[in-house]
């Protein structure tokens, strides 16, 4: 049975619970996303911290990994839903992904003393370098590439799915031309135990920095332990600017030799010598050992991780299954179509231009000729009664006094004075005197009520 579900922040259209993972720029929140005619979706919700939502420096940043996320698509990548600034933060929407973090998954095996299998490390590496080329062929509007690079590959941005995908996220740190924004000169970002040699040097970085990085998180995997390891932070650059690395067959069995060289290829300290692309480096890791299917990467995820999907799963359930965000969402949906300016004719209006049956036709070209006959009438009136004026008696600007219609009407049939000719602009004016005598067009509907302002007091914020 799910457990009910805690108070959410409620931020536009969606609904954010509680924090399951954090970084050093954002926290992820499970969230509901709520829509007109009941639907619903769980999303992933990143949240800038609050020491950086107010730096202009990381909400550019954050809107950079926003824009170029939403350019890469692929399955092997955390699709981009939407982003939304509210109540002074910036929120990312990504799809919600049932799984845990290749970190943790390492961690977890760590502590427990199990290796992780050669094919399934393979299987999770291959499928990760898809979804990063995918990233690096990514293309703007114009179909001109974009020549994003990653800079952060690392086991903490590769989500390993309960359905046995690995999937890449978190594109902050990424450098693409054209971007919004880019990193001060000489800073570092990533984590240092994955940065590529050029990268630390402060040299320009391609897609061959991520295969550097990719092939660190692959001899982790393999070997069981940190490859650039040291007790500060310096021995650890200086470590990876010396370029010298362990065969991973030290520290483990089973690798062949075919994959170890892939390995160390992908390991070599100038960038030329690397793969050309992170692809190229998937197939050869498929040529060189069996790859592990994604039905066995789903089923090592779940023996390692059962527990954490387990509380994960009950806690979606229970803000799933919460009546709490469904009154406040509709709400919020109401208001957001009331305030929403219209460009473009609804249907209710159509319907009501719609033209009248024919039945109704004939009685406006009856209504019509009662109007003809009384301007002919009229019309012989005044001529009879022209002639008797007395002359300067009727101002420039006083017509004369015309006299009712229906009269006139009855009087017709007995008048012996020629009637003038119509005019030609008689037709127009009995046009454009027609719709005077149509129904009443229903009254638009009332726009509802506006919705109280979104809470914003500590909620969720308490818990971080």
């Amino acid at each position: 049975m799910a457990s009910a579900a805690p108070t959410p922040l409620f931020v536009g259209r969606y609904a954010i619970f509680d924090r399951i993972a954090a970084g050093g720029m954002a926290a992820v929140h499970v969230a509901r996303l709520a829509g007109e005619g009941g639907f619903a979706r769980t999303v992933a919700v990143k949240r800038l911290h609050p020491q950086f939502a107010l730096d202009p420096e990381f909400v550019a940043m954050f809107l950079d990994e926003a824009r170029l996320a939403a350019r890469i698509r692929h399955p092997n990548v955390v699709a981009t839903v939407d982003i939304v600034n509210g109540d002074g933060e910036l929120f990312l929407v990504m799809e919600y992904v049932e799984g845990e973090s290749l970190s943790t998954l390492l961690r977890i095996a760590r502590e427990k003393g199990a290796r992780v299998a050669v094919d399934v490390a393979a299987g999770v590496m291959a499928q990760a370098l898809q979804g990063l080329h995918a990233a690096h062929e990514a293309k703007n509007d114009l179909g001109e590439p974009l020549h994003i690079v990653h800079r952060d590959v690392s086991p903490q941005n590769m989500l390993v799915g309960t359905d046995g995908v690995v999937r890449v996220l978190d594109f902050g740190v990424a450098k693409a031309l054209g971007k919004l924004h880019t990193t001060r000169e000489g800073q570092l970002k990533g984590k240092l135990g994955y940065l590529a040699p050029e990268q630390v040097m402060g040299q320009p970085v391609t897609r061959r920095s991520d295969v550097f990085a990719a092939a660190v998180v692959f001899w982790e995997a393999l070997a069981g332990q940190r490859l650039f390891s040291a007790e500060s932070e310096g021995n650890v650059l200086r470590r990876i600017m010396d370029g010298v690395v362990e065969p991973p067959s030290r520290h483990a069995e089973g690798i062949s030799v075919a994959l170890e060289a892939v390995v160390m290829r992908a390991l070599a300290k100038e960038p030329a010598e690397r793969f050309d692309t992170a692809l190229a480096m998937a197939e050869a890791i498929e040529a060189a050992t069996p790859v592990a299917t994604t039905r066995a990467v789903g089923q090592w995820l779940r023996e390692l991780a059962s527990d954490r999907l387990d509380a994960r799963a009950h806690l979606v359930a229970g803000i799933e299954s919460s009546s709490a965000v469904a009154p406040r969402a509709a709400a919020e949906t109401l208001v957001d179509e009331a305030e929403r300016p219209h460009t473009s004719v609804s249907v209710a209006s159509d319907q009501e231009k719609a033209p009248a049956p024919r039945r109704a036709s004939w009685a406006w070209v009856a209504i019509g000729g009662i109007a003809i006959g009384g301007g002919i009438a009229t019309a012989a009136v005044l001529g009879r009664a022209g002639p008797r004026a007395a002359p300067g008696a009727t101002s420039a600007s006083t017509p004369p006094a015309v006299p009712p219609v229906a009269p006139s009407v009855a009087a017709a049939p007995t008048e012996s004075v020629p009637a003038p000719p119509l005019p030609v602009s008689a037709p127009p004016a009995i046009a454009a005197s027609a719709p005077a005598a149509r129904p009443a067009v229903r009254p638009p509907r009332a726009r509802p009520p506006a919705a109280t302002p979104a809470p914003t007091g500590s909620g969720l914020y308490g818990r971080e």
